[in-house]
């Protein structure tokens, strides 16, 4: 095998399980909530403080990364990821759970910018949208597979074997590394790390985020703003670095610009739906495990298909348009979720559903694409790094903004039968915030069709 394509095959499947270490924990959050007593507050930091990590640790992954070497890093990364599964599998509380997700989030914020960073690095040009289009497909076979293997393992087996799945796997992966990737990629070799930058930064984003979780209190209010200030510290000092751990003057270029704030409202809008549908398969429709996975696997499967054709087509045509037009279909999708009630019918539920796997099949491929074709060779991994950030930022975000919304309809309370109206409206109102979000994501996708700007 070419080698640029086995690096292809390594970040894809690299991809795949860090979308199901996420997604396939998602689907069986309700058995994991009955085992430690979770409310329902808790249980939706069981996704949101594994996101959390990421998004703090993405930006200076990429600086790690590009410093010491993909490979390096990689190979790291993945080690830990084994490790911490295994032991995730021993815990015996809800706090040793967390605990777990905390660190296994670090481990996968360097593996999402390492691997699409070594993609980039392998690939000219003029083929990056084709293999960023295949590298995404493993994301959307992890988004469709995710749910139905995770249901099927807990359903049989329980939830500690969704925690082992992948760690075969990744063991094989390793061995690959090690023995047919000779290439480390190191492009700041003789840059020194930013470490006031990457420490204000972690400190703002935990503060910020943290707020946004409970920003029904006082405290959140607080927590939230002053999370805004350091960052805004952290953007001014950055300004003033020889090496920054992220080059703020990137978001002189309205291309990526744009395209970054399109990828966290596109985010924003519609990560939170995965849970909002899976709640209500599992708790107002009474499925198990095993049966919302299968009915899960309908978005997911239209992104699978429909990914690699978006990345090719954006080689080809502009690729603003096409992410407009996945948004916009987005915007009807959550519209349509916004009316799920006890008797929404499945029929119903299905055509909203495949109606979302479309929207961001077609928007995914094209938009990381321009950001990654908006800045120079040397700072791909740099760039890789927003991407990963805009990703687990607007994802967090997303689940922020569901657990606020639990936080003031329903309270800090377990998700019982007595609760099943007010978790309804709860998950209805989020598809009304999320379809704003949607339509902003639009927007922000076609400004950038108006820049020029490319510095490659």
């Amino acid at each position: 095998m070419e080698k640029k394509n086995l690096i292809l095959l390594i970040c894809t499947v690299l991809s795949f399980f860090t979308v199901f270490a996420v997604n396939a924990v998602n689907i069986v959050i309700p058995t994991i909530a009955s085992e430690f007593y979770m409310s329902n507050i808790v249980q939706n930091w069981v996704t949101i403080i594994f996101l959390l990590v990421v998004a703090v640790l993405s930006i200076p992954a990429g600086q790690i990364s590009g410093k010491y070497g993909l490979k390096k890093v990689t190979i790291i990364s993945i080690i830990l990821f084994i490790v911490i599964s295994i032991v995730n599998v021993c815990v015996t509380s809800q706090e040793q759970f967390l605990a777990c997700r905390f660190i296994l989030g670090i481990a996968l914020s360097f593996i999402n910018v390492t691997s699409m960073a070594m993609i980039v690095s392998a690939f000219p040009p003029q083929e990056r949208g084709k293999a960023l289009g295949i590298n995404i497909t493993g994301v959307y076979v992890g988004l469709s597979l995710s749910p139905v293997l995770g249901g099927i393992l807990n359903y049989n087996l329980g939830w500690r074997s969704v925690v082992l799945f992948g760690v075969p796997f990744l063991f094989v992966i390793l061995a690959l590394l090690l023995t047919r990737i000779d290439e480390e990629w190191i492009s700041f070799e003789n840059v020194s790390l930013d470490l006031k930058g990457s420490f204000t930064y972690a400190i703002g984003m935990v503060l910020f985020m943290y707020g946004f979780t409970i920003l029904n209190t006082q405290l959140g209010i607080i927590l939230t703003i002053l999370g805004v200030i350091i960052l805004v510290v952290f953007g001014l000092i950055e300004l003033r670095q020889a090496n920054p751990v992220f080059d703020i003057r990137f978001f002189k270029n309205h291309k990526f610009l744009s395209a970054n704030f399109a990828s966290l409202c596109a985010y924003l809008a519609t990560y939170a739906v995965t849970t909002i549908l899976n709640y209500h398969l599992q708790y107002i429709k009474g499925f198990d495990s095993q049966t919302a996975g299968i009915i899960l696997l309908v978005a997911p499967l239209c992104q699978v298909v429909l990914a690699p054709i978006a990345g090719r087509l954006s080689d080809r045509f502009v690729p603003q348009i096409l992410a407009a037009i996945g948004m916009g279909l987005g915007t009807v999708s959550l519209f349509l979720f916004s009316s799920l009630n006890a008797g929404t019918s499945m029929e119903f539920l299905i055509v909203a559903m495949v109606i979302y796997g479309v929207a961001f099949g077609l928007f995914s491929p094209p938009n990381t694409n321009v950001i990654m074709g908006s800045v120079p060779p040397k700072d791909t991994s740099a760039a890789s790094a927003a991407v990963a950030t805009m990703r687990s930022v607007g994802q967090a975000m997303s689940m922020g903004i569901l657990t606020l919304v639990f936080a003031f309809i329903m309270g800090d309370v377990p998700i019982i039968a007595e609760y099943y109206p007010l978790l309804i409206t709860s998950c209805q109102i989020t598809c009304v915030i999320c379809v704003v979000l949607c339509i902003a994501s639009v927007f922000a996708s076609l400004v950038g069709m108006k820049s020029n700007e490319n510095l490659n």
